[in-house]
């Protein structure tokens, strides 16, 4: 088997029942933590599934992408951590 048939057939499938669990999470998560951190997984699933796109049909352009949404991820993750942690701080006052 080459590589494309790998992806193709191994990972991309992988790749689709997981982010069905994660959107399960996000959906029935018992807190707003596990929502951002499914939404967080879920953005690094679709990012996984741009990086085997661009693999298959050998466009570098598409990693670029990815690697810009994978930072606007963190970003977004790090400052919803940020709200979190401040309204516990203001609801302890």
């Amino acid at each position: 088997m080459e590589l494309n048939e790998y992806l193709i057939y191994g990972i991309l499938p992988l790749l689709a029942v997981s982010l069905s669990f994660v959107l399960y999470r996000l959906v029935k998560g018992p807190s707003v933590p596990d929502r951002i951190i499914s939404l967080d997984l879920m953005i690094n699933g679709g990012i996984g599934i741009i990086v085997v796109y661009s693999i298959i049909n050998e466009q570098p352009a598409f990693l670029d992408i990815a690697m810009v949404l994978a930072l606007i991820a963190f970003l977004g993750t790090i400052s919803f951590s940020y709200y979190l942690k401040q309204k516990n701080l203001d609801k302890d006052d």
